[in-house]
């Protein structure tokens, strides 16, 4: 287990948790949402170890389980972020008390599959979690894109029109 993917992790989990429930602009100014996604992805695997070589099949299995945890933690971040559009046209997102939710029951799930790894003896590392935080961010950013698209596309037009649109998002 590497000190430094035990820091990116802490760090990277403490900036998600403030930027989820601080409001964020979203596509504004050209901003690459895969871009944190992609460096957790490296961190994760640039090391190896993501495979436990004494007990394969069930590192393979508990890997798996981490990402669809991770996989599912997006959706659900995705899917009770609130988004709504400014009257100057500026598209923006926040975590909702759903999103604590899922963050809570995501983490219990985690601790979960860690103690069932730790149970069996297998070793997992940081580095399923940082690729599972990966998955998790990238699922998140794309379904909150694809959420947007309609506000997004007339980004820039809705200020220079004379009435523009407010549009708010059910949560």
């Amino acid at each position: 287990m590497s000190a430094l993917n035990v820091l990116v992790a802490v760090a990277v989990v403490a900036l998600i948790l403030v930027r989820q429930f601080k409001p964020q602009q979203l596509g504004g100014s050209g901003r690459k949402w895969w871009v944190v996604p992609a460096v957790l992805a490296f961190f994760a695997v640039k090391d190896g170890g993501l495979i436990d070589q004494h007990h394969q099949a069930g590192s393979v299995t508990l890997l798996g389980a981490e990402l669809v945890t991770g996989v599912l933690m997006g959706v659900g971040w995705a899917w009770t972020s609130r988004i709504w559009t400014e009257p100057d046209g500026t598209v923006w997102s926040r975590g909702t008390k759903a999103t604590a939710g899922i963050w809570v029951l995501g983490i219990a799930l985690r601790v979960g599959l860690a103690a069932l790894g730790a149970l069996a003896g297998i070793h997992m590392g940081t580095g399923a979690i940082l690729l599972a935080l990966a998955a998790s961010l990238i699922v998140r950013g794309g379904i909150l894109m694809w959420r947007a698209q309609p506000a997004l596309a007339s980004y820039g037009t809705a200020a220079a029109s004379p009435a523009p649109q407010v549009w708010k998002d059910r949560v």
